[in-house]
């Protein structure tokens, strides 16, 4: 802690202090180790270091953004660590941007430079020349635009300069999941909240000693969360560029992960992978979930395959953290969101603002010190009393036990009957030839709408329309049952693993 509070003092609360507390702590100790090998904390620490001086060397000026779109690998962190060392704002861009979008969300976020992947450059042939570009990941053969410098050029740049003076912190921007359009950017102040923070701590027992493997992407909310908590006990970060199952596999047994990091769809593609049942997971202490909801299907299979080291953790970008299930409540109540975590409160309200009696479904309303400021572009989430909503709808029961019934907008109000797709999407998810499945409203003109089912096949199995159907009919409410069955390769995802509904109809 000694070595915290001075990394602390000397760079703020930013991603710096983390990473220098563990520079001096434990030099010599892996912080990343990714695709090409692994990298000291001391080694990163002055990678960062001479990456900061590099930046102002090309013209980007503290109190400036610098985008960054990059896949998990070393080179996010070391910029993440530099900018927050040079005094610049980082805007966390979505590695699967289309062309037009990456464009869009550079543009309205005024960055100074970008730091992207060589990989991704093709996506911004469309942006305006005069920015300055940095190339990260493993290079290529391709044609660099004039004027782009790799990340080594830019560190090398910053070399042996003058030491780095203290700068005001300025806030990263974390863009929404954008499952309807293109993502909003969410704005945080360098705020830390140590109740937040302690309580996670307290429910999930991570260790000083933990190698934490994430899995879901560093620029999304969930990710960079983790990678910062693990800095902070000076943990080591398991990463690779692409998600692949029985690579992570096999990563979780050779490196002795401890803590898994994962989104609800991760979980789905390790718990189909055939070589799960012949891999040694005896490491694994911690699998924490987050970031879309947790079919109950998956929390009972993955407890009965795997083991009771499932935590789902719920929240948002905007809201932050909020209500934690541990082990011990997923086994009696795999459906729960857990209870609120400390430091936060959970309200469920009606539409005029007013708590609802316990366990009566409304709108679910979180308070806590992580929330966000504001969106970039202008405007908020709405706000009861201090408390900001998640834009779930759920209900709490009188044990402080919170359940998410859906997305307030996902709701379908078929034959005046409110169906949320959950239910419905988990009663289809625990058949034994269904990989994946999505629920979602489509016009009627009797109905006013009627339920649509996508479901995707488990290889090898065959299931018809009208088997799909009965199954729902026999065990859930009339009205909920899917008059339209389509069968389809693949459900369109997020990079975080939500369901884009909006490209299902």
């Amino acid at each position: 802690m000694p070595a915290l509070t001075a990394a602390t003092t000397r760079w703020g609360p930013t991603a710096a202090a983390p990473f220098a507390a563990a520079a001096l702590a434990t030099p010599n100790r892996p912080a990343v180790i990714d695709d090409t090998g692994s990298v000291s904390f001391s080694e990163l620490d002055r990678r960062s270091t001479d990456v900061a001086r590099g930046l102002h060397r090309i013209g980007v000026g503290r109190g400036e953004r610098v985008g960054v779109a990059s896949r998990n690998h070393r080179e996010f962190v070391e910029v993440t660590v530099a900018a927050a060392k040079a005094g610049l704002g980082v805007v966390y861009l979505n590695t699967s941007f289309a062309a037009p979008q990456m464009c869009e969300v550079v543009e309205r976020e005024q960055v100074a430079a970008l730091v992207i992947d060589d990989a991704l450059l093709d996506l911004i042939d469309e942006l305006a020349i005069g920015l300055p570009v940095v190339v990260t990941g493993r290079t290529t053969d391709r044609p660099r635009g004039a004027g782009h410098l790799t990340l080594a050029e830019v560190r090398r740049r910053g070399e042996g300069g003058r030491p780095l003076r203290a700068c005001l912190p300025v806030p990263p921007v974390l863009l929404t999941s954008g499952t309807t359009g293109t993502p909003k950017g969410a704005q945080r102040s360098n705020k830390v909240d140590p109740a937040a923070v302690t309580g996670i701590i307290e429910r999930i027992p991570y260790r000083h000693d933990d190698v934490v493997a994430i899995t879901s992407p560093l620029f999304h909310a969930w990710g960079l969360a983790q990678l910062l908590l693990a800095s902070s006990l000076g943990a080591t970060v398991v990463v690779a560029e692409v998600f692949d199952a029985a690579a992570t596999l096999a990563q979780i047994e050779r490196e002795r992960v401890s803590v898994l990091a994962v989104v609800p769809a991760i979980l789905q593609r390790l718990l189909a992978c055939p070589e799960i049942d012949s891999t040694d997971l005896s490491s694994l202490r911690i699998v924490a979930s987050s970031g879309s909801a947790l079919p109950v299907p998956v929390v009972e299979e993955w407890m009965d395959r795997v083991g009771p080291n499932l935590y789902n953790l719920y929240g948002s970008t905007e809201v932050g953290q909020a209500t934690l299930a541990t082990p011990t409540m997923l086994e009696s109540e795999p459906a729960t969101a857990g209870r609120a975590l400390p430091g936060s409160t959970i309200a469920i309200v009606d539409e005029a603002g007013d708590e609802v009696p316990t366990g009566t479904v409304g709108r679910i309303f979180v308070g806590n010190g992580a929330q966000f400021d504001r969106y970039t572009g202008g405007g908020g989430k709405e706000i009861v009393r201090g408390l900001m909503s998640s834009g779930d709808v759920g209900y709490l029961t009188d044990d402080g036990l919170l359940f998410v019934t859906g997305r307030a907008d996902d709701m379908i109000v078929s034959g005046g009957e409110n169906v949320f797709p959950r239910e419905v999407e988990d009663l289809l998810l625990a058949h034994p030839d269904i990989d994946d499945a999505a629920v979602v409203g489509v016009d009627d003109a009797e109905f006013g709408q009627r339920l649509a089912a996508y479901v995707v096949l488990r290889d090898g199995c065959t299931l018809s329309a009208g088997a799909v159907t009965r199954l729902v009919s026999t065990r859930l409410a009339r009205h909920t049952t899917p008059r339209d069955v389509v069968f389809v390769d693949a459900l369109p995802r997020t990079a975080t693993g939500k369901i884009r509904r909006n490209q299902l109809h």
